[in-house]
């Protein structure tokens, strides 16, 4: 299969263009830098030069493909505007690769988040929010797996709280560069709110089967830690990094305040008995202890 990969130098996105590589796949993936398209060539993959804004290159990327992996997504997370920037550029984005790919049955495996439900870790018939700080981005998944019924075979695959490799990434990644910022190793609250994880290598696994496999319409879960307490996070980080470790108040988190605050286990049962998916890397505490003690 010849597959167009939108982020696919970041940690998920790295992880992904590998796993297809290995697997017999050709890539193509999207670089909006030069930096970027040595990074895709040097992977083995070819690189197409545009950003995710630019809606004319993703078509063309996904025209010529035999399936599409989109990742790609604004890492400016430092306010509500930001956040909401970014969302919108992702629904357009998601809008244009959808409509690209109609009547054609190829697929298209597109990043999303697992959700959270009051009282339960969540499982992938559970409905993405579409309301709050992140609700635009449900909505923009929805649309798309409801292209299933017009000849696209779209997937979500959905990514917990956490995606981290050698100890950085995802929410516990934010909580280690506040740390480093403001000297204390900090989580909201009491801190016995759960949050799951998985690690990059495993996540690009799911990725991939669900490209090769899964039917139109469906959403994965790609989680293998069912849910870690934000503060048993913050003490690993506090221990690697020489910090204090305590709770702050929700808004010293910025615009993720609320979302960090939540208790949001899920669970990835369907997925591992449907698609065969087994994570097999460090759990995140494990891969917390990579970071470099200071």
């Amino acid at each position: 299969m010849h597959v167009f990969v939108t982020g696919g130098t970041g940690t998920i996105g790295s992880a992904v263009v590998a796993e297809l590589l290995a697997h017999g796949h050709t890539v193509r993936a999207l670089a909006r830098s030069e930096e970027s398209a040595r990074l895709v060539e040097k992977a083995g993959a070819e690189a197409l030069r545009g950003a995710v804004s630019d809606l004319d290159v993703l078509r063309a990327g996904a025209a010529a493909a035999d399936g599409v992996v989109h990742l790609a997504f604004g890492s400016d997370y430092s306010s509500a505007e930001a956040l909401a920037r970014s969302i919108a550029e992702d629904t357009a984005a998601l809008a244009a690769l959808g409509e690209e790919l109609v009547g054609t049955d190829r697929p298209i495996a597109a990043v999303s988040g697992t959700p959270w439900i009051p009282g339960r870790p969540a499982t992938e018939s559970d409905p993405l929010p579409t309301d709050g700080p992140v609700g635009g981005r449900g909505r923009a998944v929805n649309a798309l797996l409801a292209l299933a019924g017009r000849g696209v075979r779209a997937t979500a695959v959905r990514m917990p709280r956490t995606v981290h490799r050698d100890g950085e990434g995802g929410f516990a990644g934010l909580l280690t560069d506040q740390a480093r910022r403001s000297g204390v190793a900090a989580y909201p609250g009491d801190g016995t709110q759960r949050w799951p994880a998985v690690h990059a290598l495993d996540a690009a696994v799911l990725f991939r089967l669900a490209l090769e496999s899964a039917p139109a319409g469906t959403s994965w879960h790609a989680v293998a830690d069912e849910g870690d307490a934000v503060r048993d996070i913050a003490a690993v980080i506090g221990d690697r990094l020489g910090l204090p470790v305590a709770s702050r108040p929700v808004e010293d988190f910025g615009p993720f305040g609320r979302i960090f605050a939540l208790d949001q286990p899920a669970t990835s049962a369907h997925t591992r008995e449907t698609l065969g998916w087994t994570p097999t890397h460090p759990a995140l505490l494990e891969d917390l202890g990579a970071l470099p003690r200071s």
